[in-house]
């Protein structure tokens, strides 16, 4: 298994933005689809954003379409989020995982806090 561990996450006003990154180790990494989820206070965890391995083609949940940005640097082992135009409704704990789609057999980092004051 992939090990993760984020970080980046933060206490940001509204309309500021933030970059999470998402170290792995594990030679598995660059064969990886890679995610990241988020989970705000009394909700369920949601997807919010896919990168496959070549990169190419990332998805986006449509709630941070235009807004963030997932991308990877497979000489770093690492995933970032970049996140513009934070609003209050982004505050939540930021996970990234893999593989995606998620199974038994996918791993999750420890998470990183994301606060957007109005």
């Amino acid at each position: 298994q992939v090990q993760l561990v984020e970080s980046g996450g933060g206490l940001v006003q509204a309309g500021g933005s933030l970059r999470l990154s998402c170290a792995a180790s594990g030679r598995t990494f660059s064969s990886y689809t890679m995610g990241w989820f988020r989970q705000a206070p009394g909700k369920q965890r949601a997807l919010v954003a896919v990168i496959p391995w070549s990169g190419s083609n990332p998805s986006y949940a449509d709630s941070v379409k235009g807004r963030f940005t997932i991308s990877r640097d497979h000489a770093k082992n690492t995933v970032y989020l970049q996140m513009n135009s934070l609003k209050p409704e982004d505050t939540a704990v930021y996970y990234c995982a893999a593989p995606v789609p998620v199974g038994p057999g996918s791993s999750w980092g420890q998470g990183t806090q994301v606060t957007v004051s109005s």
